[in-house]
């Protein structure tokens, strides 16, 4: 399978009212390939919704993108205008279930008037009646009750809210869905049905892949068909599902793995252990590896000054740490 969306070199900064950039998303490369799910996952702060936002182009100040490429079609798209975006990328290539989607629905109209707004935004021709009915058949075919349409959001649990949101981004069909942590405010018996959803809606076609954003990595044991684990505004290690869940192999993968939870077999007996110190400040992220700082026993002099670079260790696994190469002895 091609890919469907390519990040090559991505940089962007917060910028402050004092002048200072905040390193949130700082040279990260990744592709999403036709069919799959790329699952992202770290800890809280690391750049993973920030890295969300420029892949989907929804980038506002103080967030800028200050450098490297977003390629769709082979196109680079942060270079488009924004009309072009709006006709041909956002919704229609590209769409977004933001952090926190479920309370963004306006609390004072009914779902049916977020549908027609969002459909006649792309197609202004259409009525509201073709609007509603569209959504009405999507739906179903999702086994969504079509009720849902004249329901206020205070009348829909969380988890239907995460759904409803869920299906009105992909009502357009996009190549590309990027659910930025849309399991995190619901009960486990929640965030399987919203993952179903999601299982369903690639299934069906209706999308073509997805980005999974969370940061719990043993939640895209089930799910996703490769991960990449990010720290500090960089990826660290990218591979198939297996080979990060079970053997991760940077310093951090296997700390983020040992620091939860896995009601899997053969991982019941793994003595829980916290991650040591905290993540770095952006404003001021630690020279060479980022989490050299932390890194509990590997860490060699060379770790603070050199970037280590990504070495492949694997059939379509690839980490960034000096344990596995990169660096003359």
């Amino acid at each position: 399978m091609g890919n469907l969306l390519t990040a090559v070199n991505l940089r962007a900064y917060y910028r402050t009212v004092q002048g200072e950039e905040i390193k949130a998303v700082d040279d990260v490369s990744l592709e999403v390939r036709e069919g799959e799910v790329l699952g992202i996952a770290g800890e809280s702060g690391c750049g993973k919704s920030t890295l969300a936002s420029v892949l989907a182009f929804t980038v506002t100040p103080p967030l800028y993108v200050v450098g490297g490429e977003v390629k769709a079609n082979g196109t680079n798209i942060l270079t488009l205008d924004r009309e072009t975006l709006r006709r041909e990328i956002k919704g229609k290539y590209i769409s977004i279930v933001p952090q926190g989607a479920m309370n963004s629905l306006n609390p004072t109209a009914r779902i049916k008037n977020f549908v027609i707004d969002v459909l006649k935004e792309h197609f202004p021709e259409m009525s509201k009646e073709e609007a509603i009915q569209r959504a009405k058949e999507r739906f179903s075919a999702l086994s969504l009750p079509p009720r849902i349409l004249d329901a206020y959001p205070h009348q829909l649990s969380g988890g239907m809210k995460q759904r409803t949101v869920t299906v009105i981004s992909t009502l357009l069909n996009p190549k590309v869905l990027i659910a930025d942590e849309p399991t995190s405010a619901l009960d486990v018996s929640s965030q399987k049905i919203v993952i179903k959803l999601l299982v369903e809606l690639l299934r069906m076609q209706i999308i073509k892949s997805i980005v999974f954003i969370t940061h719990e990595l043993p939640l895209l044991r089930h799910f996703a068909d490769r991960i990449a684990v990010m720290y500090a505004g960089r990826i660290v290690e990218v591979g198939p599902m297996e080979n990060i869940i079970f053997e991760p192999l940077h310093p951090y993968s296997k700390l983020l793995m040992s620091s939860v939870l896995v009601p899997e077999p053969g991982m019941k007996s793994k003595r829980i252990e916290a991650i040591p110190g905290v993540p770095p400040n952006l404003k001021n992220p630690p020279s060479g590896c980022r989490f050299h700082p932390r890194c509990p026993s590997y860490a060699k002099e060379f770790c603070d000054t050199s970037i280590p670079p990504f070495v492949k260790v694997g059939p379509d696994h690839m980490v960034s740490c000096f344990l596995y190469g990169g660096k003359d002895e």
